[in-house]
């Protein structure tokens, strides 16, 4: 039966790979192979039902940390946008040079993607682009470069990639260690492509699109009221979550809710004049109806598939299969890594996480940062290999084989260096097991 459960895990993962081929959204796939595989295991199972439901227990209120953190995130991104807030960054960006304008454009992507997440940074900003670049191919060169800066970005903050949250949330990284280790990593896997377009890059970025507004939101158009205090509130409290997780030593989303919540007072305080009809997008209660709930029932059923095979004992299993057939963990972590480009980062790093023992492999162990920057980076090699490459693929409509030919090299690259550099500096960040 558990050679069934893993064919069923193997299936619903292809049905996740091909959503686009097969037209059934990932989230439906997610959630059946995660269902599918706790029931045949409570039906095979020699174990009592009791300890299968102390199991199930035990996963799911893992699941929810990371599910309640990030509808957290999301929400507070959400009212940000609502009030126009990002303008205070995109507004001051006014360059007509290609190639510095590129810079600007990625270091912006890099470090608000560490604040926020990859994915809404990738949304800001090729809204941002459709305004500067009207030159449709020069275009898709800036949102190629902005996949990978918001991907390299994400990687090195605890808050900026869904894998690397994870991973924090597990206990399996610490926030200050994880910035520490992998910030120069990160930045070299986006300046290495920079650089190289630098000399390679040519084309103008069209003629200047001015105050036209590309229903966007983030265009010239009138200031909403609030935007600046919305946006430094959002902004601080984003950042505050790691600060209240060290202080406090409670659960990351307990932080998020708690700056959540002085969000939603705040909101509700701005417009005391508007009806509530008028008031209701500009309120939390707004913002949580835009938020992307298929994303985080997709989380769930996938981190359910994952719990079954980790309560089942399969990857640990397997774990010791690669360990004896494969030897070096930086070797299997980087085929992870470019893995991740061909199917969805966030199973490959549930499954990770279920594979390797935390009493061997303790926190900021060389293992676990090293899949932080794998799993997050290496998406970038294919367009749909992350959620921003997948947003800004929509959003541009760029050609998959496109971004191979012209993109997939420069992410290799970049990926490549930021590998080696990780490599070169742990020795000297290593952080020394725990003494017991």
């Amino acid at each position: 039966m558990e050679l069934f459960i893993v064919l069923l895990f193997v299936l619903g993962y292809l049905a996740i790979a091909f959503e686009h081929p097969i037209k059934v959204n990932k989230t439906a796939s997610a959630l059946l192979t995660g269902v599918l595989c706790w029931t045949l295991y409570a039906l095979s199972s020699q174990d009592s039902i009791d300890i299968i439901g102390e199991d199930l227990s035990h996963h799911l209120g893992e699941i929810a940390a990371i599910l309640f953190f990030l509808m957290g995130a999301m929400t507070i991104v959400e009212l940000v946008d609502a009030y126009q807030g990002f303008r205070i960054i995109t507004d001051r960006i006014n360059t007509k040079n290609p190639k510095v304008l590129l810079w600007i454009i990625c270091i912006v992507t890099f470090f608000l993607s560490a604040i926020l997440d990859n994915l809404t940074t990738s949304i800001v900003m090729v809204s941002l682009i459709r305004k500067l670049v009207p030159n449709k191919d020069m275009r898709w060169f800036f949102g190629g470069m902005i996949v990978i800066a918001a991907n390299a970005g994400g990687a090195w903050s605890p808050i900026g990639d869904v894998t690397t949250t994870m991973l924090w949330i597990g206990g399996q990284i610490s926030a200050s260690n994880i910035i520490l280790t992998l910030f120069l990593p990160s930045l070299v896997c986006m300046i290495i492509p920079l650089v190289y377009l630098q000399f390679t890059l040519k084309g103008e970025l069209g003629l200047h699109a001015g105050s036209h507004v590309h229903g966007d939101g983030h265009g010239h158009g009138k200031e909403v009221k609030g935007s600046k205090a919305m946006f430094f509130l959002g902004v601080g409290g984003l950042i505050s979550v790691p600060i209240f997780k060290t202080v406090t030593h409670l659960p990351p989303y307990l932080g998020m809710l708690l700056a959540l919540g002085v969000l939603w007072v705040v909101s509700e305080l701005i417009n005391p004049d508007m009806d509530d009809k008028e008031k209701r997008p500009y309120t939390a209660a707004g913002a949580l109806s835009r938020i992307d709930v298929p994303s985080v029932l997709f989380f769930l059923g996938i981190l359910l598939a994952v719990g079954a095979l980790q309560s089942m004992g399969t990857l640990a299993n397997f774990s010791r299969f690669l360990d004896e057939s494969i030897g070096d963990q930086r070797i299997i972590i980087t085929l992870v890594g470019i893995l991740s480009s061909i199917v969805d980062n966030v199973p490959l790093v549930a499954a990770s996480m279920g594979m390797y023992d935390m009493t061997i492999y303790y926190q900021d162990h060389l293992i676990w940062e090293y899949l932080a920057y794998c799993a997050g980076t290496g998406g970038s090699v294919l367009i749909i290999g992350s959620a921003a490459g997948v947003a800004v693929m929509g959003m541009e409509k760029i050609d998959f084989i496109w971004y191979v030919k012209r993109i997939s090299l420069l992410a290799l690259l970049g990926y490549f260096a930021g590998a080696i550099v990780y490599l070169i500096i742990q020795p000297y960040l290593a952080v020394h097991p725990p003494v017991h």
